[in-house]
């Protein structure tokens, strides 16, 4: 089985296992004399057999990602990099954003509003990181789909 595949089936389990949750809280209590819709213990052995599909596949993956991988980087160490460069795109373009928008000023008289950064130069970077997460991205993609699960 391919990386892809079991990660598409770990996608699968998680939103299962949601709607089992969601499922057996809906058929907690029933009015007296009344039967629930569905039987509890039947959607529990379900979920406890998704749990245990979920557990084997949670570890194989891990164990691929930590020993598969790109020259010196692992799966694992290019997860985190494309993590991080995620979250510092985001709050880069929250603070573009902010520096860049305009302060209308309604006379001469009122304080004028400048930006602390060159808003240019900061977007730059941003596109440059915003390529380097592309890459990133795109080398993870490759390798979920050549790589064999563990």
């Amino acid at each position: 089985m391919k990386l892809a595949t079991a990660l598409s089936e770990r996608a699968d389990l998680q939103r299962r296992i949601a709607e089992l949750g969601s499922r057996l809280n809906n058929n907690a209590k029933v009015q007296e004399g009344e039967k629930p819709a569905e039987d509890p213990k039947a959607l529990l052995k379900e979920l406890d057999e998704c749990l245990r599909r979920l557990e084997e596949l949670v570890a194989r993956i891990n164990k691929t990602n930590n020993a598969a991988g790109s020259g010196d980087l692992s799966i694992t160490d290019l997860i985190a990099r494309r993590d991080c460069l995620r979250e510092r795109i985001r709050i880069m373009r929250d603070f573009l954003n902010t520096s860049s928008e305009k302060v209308t000023r309604y006379s001469k008289a009122e304080i004028k509003i400048l930006s602390t950064v060159s808003v240019t130069e900061l977007q730059k970077q941003v596109d440059g990181y915003s390529r380097q997460l592309r890459e990133t991205d795109e080398l993870i993609q490759e390798l979920n789909w050549t790589t064999e699960l563990i």
